[in-house]
């Protein structure tokens, strides 16, 4: 799952150039009043210690509150005895209260901006949290309806992912936390042009996928009429949207499924790596990254999108195709396995993510020699390696930009954890991306016997919001 895999996580450095917005404070007072300030040392007196970036030095009066000390301490690993602890109390009973708190970390100040030319959350680093959730028009309820539903769900993903409340009935969740880099992503199924009339501008490029021969798909947790995907940096802020999103819909659509997954947090490795899935391996190497010259080509509709030129419809300009696929990992077979035959089955090392191919001095980075031997003979990158199969000069070029999370929903009685992977890729023509590639691994790619694919869907998500538009407007106002 290292290279262009269809079951496997992508390093956010890899699909993404500069973060618009990164490291911009921004102002949280709309998310609420901040708490009162009492003496008690368990109250959340410091408030602003969670909303703005910065290091970890006390103020200069030299005291600092009991919470900002045991804040520090796990921050910096510093271990704190009964008698350091009751120090820090001491400290903070005598605490000028006038000193001004100093922030803990600059992660919550990440902010992703809303209006954009190609929608957040496709080239977004990965997030810590993600939330997908699919909903299906209600009775009776057709263009007229969606179209104010994008607008309200457009308005609240500006304002959640610039810091701000909920413009209806805020829920306070993420009252104390910074934007955390949250993106709120939206698309339309297959069954939504139907429902509204608007059958004339669904793409051919949503055509239902084919089955696959891995397949064992949940229909009741697969597709539907929208799809919204939520990611932050921050588990509280990344459910305060999806809860929003979910209030937002009111009476104009019902959740028809959603699912829960994870990243790696930022900053838990020493230095920017990439990511590894449940199975323990580097994933995502070979994801294509937006300095190479024919990326936007590959993964988003050309501007000038039109019929008659990228057989897209012109509403779609500027967007892309999502393939969601819910793939469970069967990870007590895999742990059977060696460490020689998972790498023989991956075709790259664990340790590292270096090819097979590559020699002890192999870095992750280092070009794959598909056609070199060990002293016998052997390929050294099995023919039927997960990363040889996946390889876009293997597959006609096909490429496809994987930003997918982790998921765990449980153990079952007989102890098999329901764990794998929520796979999200995004391109700019599903059937030369996604498909292709699929059905390349479909005729012998190892890692088959050790995923199953359990439920799927396919998303048109058009261009990003104008200042003053919703998502989906061009299609909808037509």
């Amino acid at each position: 799952m290292a290279d262009q895999s269809t079951t496997g996580p992508s390093e956010g450095n890899d699909i993404i150039g500069d973060r618009p917005g990164k490291g911009k404070s921004t102002s949280l007072e709309a998310r609420g009043p901040a708490r009162t300030t009492t003496n008690d040392p368990q109250s959340p007196t410091d408030a602003p210690e969670l909303r703005r970036g910065g290091d970890t030095a006390p103020p200069a009066g030299g005291t600092i509150s009991r919470r900002r000390l045991l804040g520090t301490a796990g921050a910096t690993g510093l271990a704190l005895g009964a008698a350091g602890a009751a120090a820090g109390y001491a400290a903070a009973s005598s605490s000028d209260s006038s000193s001004k708190a100093t922030p803990l970390s600059s992660l919550g100040a990440s902010e992703v901006m809303f209006h954009v030319k190609h929608q957040p959350g496709i080239t977004t680093p990965l997030q810590a949290r993600g939330h997908l959730i699919a909903f299906d028009l209600a009775a009776g309820a057709g263009r007229k309806e969606a179209a104010a539903l994008l607008r309200r769900w457009s308005e609240t993903a500006r304002r959640l992912m610039a810091g701000e409340a909920s413009a209806q009935d805020d829920t306070g969740i993420a009252r104390d936390a910074g934007p955390s880099s949250l993106t709120v992503t939206f698309g339309f199924g297959h069954s939504f042009f139907a429902r509204t009339g608007l059958e004339k501008q669904r793409p051919d490029s949503l055509d239902p996928l084919p089955d696959f021969s891995s397949d064992q798909l949940d229909k009741t947790r697969s597709n539907g009429d929208l799809w919204v995907q939520i990611g932050a940096d921050d588990a509280l802020v990344a459910f305060h949207a999806l809860r929003a999103i979910q209030k937002d819909a009111g009476s104009a659509a019902r959740v028809r499924w959603q699912m829960n997954g994870f990243n790696r947090s930022p900053g838990a490795t020493a230095h920017p790596m990439t990511a590894r899935n449940l199975m323990g391996q580097v994933d995502g190497t070979r994801n294509p990254k937006p300095t190479e010259s024919d990326f936007n080509e590959r993964i988003f509709v050309p501007a000038s999108a039109s019929p008659s030129t990228s057989g897209d419809p012109e509403w779609m300009a500027n967007g892309s195709y999502a393939v969601v696929r819910r793939i469970r990992m069967l990870l007590d077979d895999w742990d059977q396995l060696s460490l020689k035959e998972q790498e023989d089955v991956i075709g790259r090392r664990k340790s590292d993510g270096a090819a097979l191919s590559g020699g002890a001095k192999a870095t992750e980075t280092t070009e794959m020699d598909l056609e070199k031997t060990d002293s016998q003979g052997k390929l050294l990158v099995p023919i039927n390696a997960h990363a040889r199969i996946t390889r876009p000069d293997q597959n006609g070029g096909a490429a496809m930009l994987r930003r997918p999370f982790s998921f765990h929903d449980g153990i079952d009685a007989d102890g098999v954890p329901d764990a794998g992977l929520l796979f999200i890729c995004w391109q700019a023509d599903p059937l030369r991306g996604f498909v292709t590639v699929q059905r390349k691994l479909d005729r012998g790619d190892a890692l088959s016997k050790f995923i199953r694919h359990e439920s799927s869907g396919l998303y048109a998500a058009p261009g990003g919001a104008g200042e003053g538009e919703y998502v989906g407007q061009r299609l909808l106002e037509a």
